[in-house]
């Protein structure tokens, strides 16, 4: 099945390649999907999608033109595909479900053991000979209450590598996880949660309901100081919203991977230039705020099952069975 891979770096294609072992024609484009790039896809069955490709309805349409008649996702979310056009229009569309929840979870732990010790400015600054510890000073994990927000796979994961510090933990979703209860963990309402944490971890998915769920309200609720980590996705947070209780001092410390403005800036080399965000310049100045660039999921594990799903799911997709990663509208 010949199908293009959009947003395509060599990473992908260092995974995807051999792995293949020519039971598809991978054609390898590095833009990203959107109205204007979809006639890349011209000649193709199939196109394999990353996070920041927008198949709206619009792209959609023109890659149905061209005779796409699958969408494989090479990642576990699907809110930047417009199901119902898609649906409308014949074309099958599969994702990667789950792949290393581990690596996530353990990326969120190293993000917080990096911000609380300072780590990265302890870093800066013995590269210029300065040992002075000014500055520096960290807390014991060990007793702390940590909030986490999402218990599926990854969560459950960082709750488990919590509780192995010595961490209170507290819960909250929408079903309660037995593997999350057996390490300890207490459940309850945000608020509770919001209240007693002194860390809170997000692994929620995005959805309608989660959108801005860290906002001016609920930082408002937080204690002094608080300490707040995302690997989930961007717009879990509010950014002027955590902004303020930065400045307050009602949030003690922020660590993200994820970014709601990240399209056009996360994967990208934009050392050259100046950039365009103003919010996200602000925020990596401070002191008390790290950012990565949405690689909680980048482990050679992770790589390694991203390619088979998807090579998988482009097998299902060629012979026309039913694919067990397929998404549906509604």
């Amino acid at each position: 099945m010949k199908t293009v891979v959009f947003s395509s770096k060599p990473y992908d294609r260092a995974s995807l390649v051999p792995m293949n072992a020519g039971r598809h024609d991978l054609v390898f484009q590095e833009p990203r999907l959107n109205v204007a790039t979809a006639p890349l896809a011209a000649g193709a069955e199939a196109v394999c999608l990353f996070v920041h490709d927008r198949a709206d309805a619009e792209a959609i349409d023109i890659l149905a033109n061209l005779g796409v008649r699958a969408i494989a996702l090479r990642c576990a979310g699907f809110n930047n595909v417009d199901l119902a056009a898609a649906a409308n229009r014949g074309i099958r569309i599969a994702r990667v479900p789950a792949y290393s929840p581990h690596g996530v979870a353990e990326h969120a732990v190293a993000l917080l053991l990096t911000l609380n010790r300072r780590i990265h400015r302890a870093y800066n600054r013995v590269r210029e000979s300065n040992f002075s510890l000014d500055g520096l000073l960290g807390f014991d994990l060990h007793g702390k209450t940590v909030g986490v927000i999402g218990t599926g796979r990854i969560g459950e994961c960082f709750a488990r590598i919590m509780a192995g510090f010595g961490c209170r933990i507290l819960a909250y979703d929408v079903f309660e996880s037995p593997s999350v209860l057996a390490v300890g963990a207490e459940y309850g309402p945000l608020e509770r949660l919001f209240s007693e944490s002194h860390i809170i971890s997000l692994h929620c998915p995005l959805t309608p309901r989660t959108h801005h769920l860290i906002d001016a309200t609920a930082l408002g609720k937080m204690r002094d100081g608080t300490m707040l980590i995302n690997t989930g996705r961007g717009p879990l947070i509010d950014t002027p919203a955590v902004i303020n209780a930065l400045k307050s001092g009602r949030l003690g410390a922020l660590a993200i991977d994820v970014y709601e403005e990240e399209e056009g800036v996360f994967y990208e080399d934009l050392s050259g230039s100046i950039l365009p965000d103003d919010q996200l310049a602000r925020l990596i100045t401070y002191p008390n705020v790290l950012v990565t660039g949405h690689q909680a999921f980048f482990t050679r594990e992770a790589m390694q099952a991203i390619a088979e799903v998807t090579l998988s799911n482009l097998d299902d997709f060629a012979a026309g069975r039913d694919c067990p990663n397929a998404v549906k509208a509604g």
